[in-house]
This record gives C-alpha cells, sequence and structure tokens, in this order.
C-alpha cells in the first residue's frame, strides 16, 4: 500500500461544519468526525435554509466555522431526477453557491465539495478517470444534478484561482449504508431492492422486481468509507482537481440483486422489467488518485449491505 499523503490541514480544535448531517453522507460524517480532536457544527433547515443566501451568510458570519463540509444537495435516484429536474438542478446550484460564497467571505480556512459520479460523460471511457469531465454529452436521466455538480467544482476551482482560497472537491462512485433513502418513489438502486426484497420476502412473493435488463454494471460505496475517505482529504489533499472515491470493483445490476437476495434471505426469482431505463452502460471510477495518496475502501459489498438492511429492519419497523 503506498505510503500515506502527509498532513496538510489539522483538524485539531477546529470548528468543522457539516451541511446536509441529517442525511446519510452527513450522518456517517458526524460518525468519523467523532474520532477526531474538533468540533463539529450542524444546522437543520429551520435554522437555516441553504438556498437563502442571506440566510447562510448570516449563519456563517456568526458561528464561524473553520472548514466546511459541503454534503447537502438533493438527491435520487432515476425517477426522481428524470421527473424533479427543477428541483435537481435550482436546489444544488443555490445550495453550493451560498455555501461557497459564505465560506469566501467569513475566511473559511478549507471547504471540501462533495459532488457525484455523474458528472463524468455517460460514455466515458472506463475506468473514468477525473480528467474525463466535460469530455462529452452527460446521461440524460440525471444530467440536471449532474450540471448542478460540476458548477459546484467549477466554483471550487474558481474561488481557488481568483482568490487563493483552499476549496477542494471530491466525486464518490454510487453511495450505500446506514439512514440512506428508502423511499421507492426517490431512492436509488441498492435502497430499493434492499426494501423491495424485504416486502417480497414478507409477503411471500415469488418474484423480485429489478428495473431494467440487469446488465448495466456498477461500483458501490459504503458510506461510511466516503466519510473516513473525505477527512483523509480534508487534511491531505489540497489542488484544484476533483478527486474520484471509489472502491475500484463492478458488477451488475443482475449481481447486486443477487447479492441483496441472499443479505434478506429472500428466496424468489429475479424479474427484470426491460421497459425501464437501465441508466448508463456502465459506470467504474478510476480512484488511482486518492489510491496512491494512501487510501482505499475497506468494506466488503456483502457486509456492506448485511450493515444496511440490519439498520433498515431497526428503523422501518412497519416496513
Amino acid at each position: 500500500m503506498p505510503q500515506e499523503a502527509e498532513l496538510l490541514y489539522s483538524l485539531k480544535g477546529k470548528k468543522i461544519w457539516v451541511t446536509g448531517h441529517g442525511g446519510m453522507v452527513g450522518k456517517a460524517l458526524l460518525r468519523r468526525l467523532a474520532n477526531e480532536d474538533c468540533e463539529v457544527l450542524t444546522a437543520t433547515r429551520g435554522e437555516v435554509d441553504l438556498r437563502r443566501q442571506a440566510d447562510v451568510e448570516a449563519w456563517m458570519e456568526k458561528n464561524r466555522p473553520h472548514a466546511v463540509i459541503l454534503a447537502a444537495a438533493t438527491v435520487g435516484g432515476i425517477l426522481a431526477n428524470d421527473s424533479r429536474p427543477a428541483e435537481f438542478i435550482y436546489d444544488n446550484l443555490a445550495i453550493e453557491a451560498n455555501v461557497i460564497q459564505a465560506a469566501w467571505k467569513t475566511d473559511v480556512e478549507k471547504l471540501l465539495f462533495l459532488g457525484s459520479a455523474c458528472i463524468y460523460p455517460k460514455m466515458a471511457p472506463q475506468p473514468m478517470a477525473e480528467d474525463s469531465l466535460l469530455t462529452g454529452p452527460l446521461e440524460e436521466t440525471n444530467q440536471w444534478y449532474a450540471i448542478a455538480k460540476i458548477a459546484g467544482i467549477k466554483l471550487c476551482q474558481a474561488y481557488r484561482k481568483q482568490y487563493g482560497c483552499d476549496f477542494i472537491s471530491a466525486q464518490p462512485i454510487n453511495l450505500y449504508g446506514p439512514a440512506d433513502n428508502f423511499d421507492l418513489a426517490s431512492s436509488h438502486v441498492v435502497p430499493a431492492l434492499l426494501r423491495k426484497a424485504h416486502e417480497a420476502k414478507k409477503n411471500g412473493e415469488p418474484t423480485l422486481p429489478v428495473w431494467g435488463s440487469g446488465k448495466a454494471m456498477r461500483e458501490f460505496l459504503y458510506v461510511d468509507d466516503l466519510a473516513d475517505a473525505l477527512v483523509f482529504l480534508l487534511q491531505r489533499y489540497s489542488d484544484p482537481l476533483q478527486v474520484n472515491i471509489g472502491t475500484g470493483e463492478e458488477l451488475s445490476i443482475r449481481e447486486l440483486a443477487e447479492t441483496i437476495v441472499r443479505a434478506v434471505g429472500l428466496k424468489a426469482e429475479l424479474d427484470f422489467d426491460t421497459g425501464k431505463p437501465d441508466g448508463a452502460p456502465r459506470k467504474l471510477l478510476d480512484s488511482t488518485l486518492i489510491a496512491e495518496m494512501g487510501w482505499t475502501a475497506k468494506t466488503p459489498l456483502a457486509e456492506g449491505l448485511a450493515r444496511t438492511y440490519e439498520w433498515f429492519l431497526e428503523h422501518h419497523k412497519s416496513g
């Protein structure tokens, strides 16, 4: 394993604002930062609506965080992205513009913007390297979200270039884990399949419906691994280029569904709905850059899915 990159930014004694702390990524960040000697700041939407510039600037002026992890976003799966494009582009543009501008105005020492692997072109060479950004058309179903996230990366680069701000960005691959969104109308593939498999088991159904052909290839990252990577980058990375975060392992949606069936203990056949979209045919990140800095993911998919299902059972008693 490569030698760990040198410590560039110490979190000791610092106030770290985790935006989006109530979401899956935010909660994982709170778990991870509990191991650091720092003070974690959070704010509910009732305390500050990140889509309102004046609210964000007033909160930042009052609380003066030393560092910000920008994990707040309006997110969802293919159905949500495709049916709510205005929300996905407006909310995310507003959130990132307001927080990044306020971070500059209040002299934040370090900011980490959380992007998404969907920023890369639909037909980008696989695995997708950081330099493939803006080299081709986006996947149509989530282009609104992707464009907003690309703008966030460019905001960080622009503030770094013009004002010398230590603002960085990172792009995780498909995430899953405790506190994921299990609403079938807006969830991503892992929580959607976990919930559907759970309900099929509960109801004794002979088949499990799966969107698409099952042939699309995907890479999945356990959310606590992401949180560890983000803290790693906050401490050890300071360059304009966005950093990919993935496992380097991919599998088909069929193989994912089969793994989920085993995790849930379901005895059922898979039923693929080929009338539903597959999304991009393949999505695998080239995570060489962060690997060369000394970080790799630690949680195998089967283990992560088991933990995620355990969380679901505890928090969805009526599910």
